[in-house]
């Protein structure tokens, strides 16, 4: 018999849960990515600072700012299953609680030993909520609608990036107030709303649709049944979830975007310091340059998915795209030009930011229930991993050269090694017979 939940006439109570859906969740989803992109890329504005009042040099940098990545990936699947067994509820908001607490005591630093280990224990206490929030999106949203959710999620860290590095600039001018440096006052003041922001999602974020009193009955219902079912009985040591980490697209998927972190996760941690080496002084200038990254990254975001209407084929665009970032990047390296390069900034990270949701629309189509659990973190886990990489080379460039902006042949090296690999992702998605269909558009942040 047909229902409303199968299909029989439901399209249109769908729609309307799930714009109700977006509507609720996805501004609580975005506050907590944005106050973690805040809290894990602020200490690219100390980097000058923490030179000079602490002694921390650019290659002791670079390893404190990838070793966050370290600590999360560590522990980014274990994360994610705790999240499918307690509840991602409980778990985002325990993730913010502490990450909140630890990005404050940033302000305790006193050498590099100790700016290592915060930044470790911050990387571990954050583990698992990227994956987490995707998970979420797996319960609420069926596939068609899921690009969406996970294109506006994606809109957080870009705002942290165009509104935090200017707001991070004007906290560092607080130099000498009440006794503080201008990088303690910018880690306290941007890790305690991270606290606030925990509890209100304990009490304000449903897990399920069935947990949401703004749904009706027959909204909930049909949110849950047109979402891909959980394997809610799926244990923590399942076979279910062991073979999502052994699928060839769910590697080369997670190496792919390994690469892509390598070079914009180095470009977003280095990208003040090399306004810095264009004379620029001032910090609360060095802050609104900066957020030349976060608008490419922003425009990425909304401008892509649009133009992937037009395309037919997911990995031919995700090699276009790619090699746009290698082009950039040359592009950069080549010009001795300030307003060509401040204009490389945005239009390298347009590629290499807004490629992302890419990865993920991808991955989901392809697992679901407790595989989306672990294939998810398993894939970050390998981006982490390059988070962690990409800084670090980053800083070895500059100590070698002296120059902030060598790190852009990182970019350059990173993005052709993952140009190379998206030609066996192609085939490793034929394999498995996933394939989607021709002119299906991977993402849409319109509604």
């Amino acid at each position: 018999m047909a229902t409303p939940e199968n299909g029989g006439g439901g399209n249109e109570l769908h729609r309307m849960a799930t714009r109700k859906a977006m509507l609720r969740l996805i501004p609580l989803m975005c506050a907590i990515y944005f106050m973690s992109y805040l809290d894990r890329t602020n200490v690219s504005l100390a980097k000058a600072r923490l030179a000079a009042d602490l002694g921390i040099s650019a290659a002791a940098y670079g390893l404190g700012a990838g070793i966050f990545f370290l600590g999360y990936a560590l522990l980014e699947v274990p994360s994610n299953l705790a999240a499918h067994r307690v509840g991602p509820r409980r778990w985002i908001a325990r993730i913010a609680v502490t990450w909140g607490a630890l990005s404050a005591a940033m302000m305790f630093v006193q050498g590099e030993w100790s700016f290592y280990t915060v930044r470790v224990l911050l990387g571990i206490a954050e583990a698992g909520l990227f994956p987490a929030l995707m998970y979420m999106v797996t319960l609420w949203f069926a596939p068609k609608d899921r690009s969406v959710a996970v294109g506006w999620i994606y809109t957080a860290p870009a705002l942290a990036l165009v509104i935090g590095n200017p707001l991070g600039g004007a906290f560092m001018q607080m130099d000498g107030f009440a006794g503080l440096h201008g990088w303690q006052w910018l880690f306290l003041l941007e890790g305690l709303p991270t606290i606030f922001v925990g509890v209100v999602l304990w009490f304000a974020l449903p897990e399920r649709p069935t947990n949401a009193r703004w749904l009706s009955g027959a909204e909930a219902r049909i949110l849950e049944a047109r979402a891909v079912p959980d394997a809610a009985h799926a244990g923590f040591f399942s076979q279910d979830w062991l073979a999502a980490l052994k699928r060839p697209a769910t590697v080369l998927i997670g190496l792919i975007y390994f690469l892509n972190q390598v070079a914009f996760v180095g470009l977003v941690f280095f990208t003040p310091a090399m306004i810095q080496q264009m004379h620029v002084k001032s910090p609360l200038m060095v802050g609104v340059l900066s957020s030349s990254v976060g608008i490419g990254f922003l425009l990425g975001v909304l401008i892509l998915p649009r133009i992937h209407r037009r395309v037919t084929n997911d990995c031919v665009y995700l090699g276009v795209l790619t090699a746009g970032l290698i082009v950039s990047a040359i592009m950069f390296i080549s010009s001795t030009v300030l307003l060509a390069q401040l204009g490389l900034f945005v239009v390298t990270a347009f590629f290499a930011g807004g490629v992302l949701p890419l990865y993920w629309a991808i991955a989901m189509k392809r697992l679901h229930g407790i595989q989306a659990a672990a294939g998810l973190a398993f894939i970050n886990t390998i981006g982490l991993i390059g988070g962690f990489v990409g800084p670090y080379l980053f800083g070895l460039a500059e100590t070698a050269s002296g120059k902030s902006a060598s790190g852009f042949s990182v970019v350059v090296g990173a993005s052709i090694l993952g140009l190379l690999l998206v030609p066996l992702l192609a085939r490793a998605i034929r394999a498995e017979g996933s394939e989607p269909r021709l002119g299906e558009p991977l993402l849409n942040v319109e509604h």
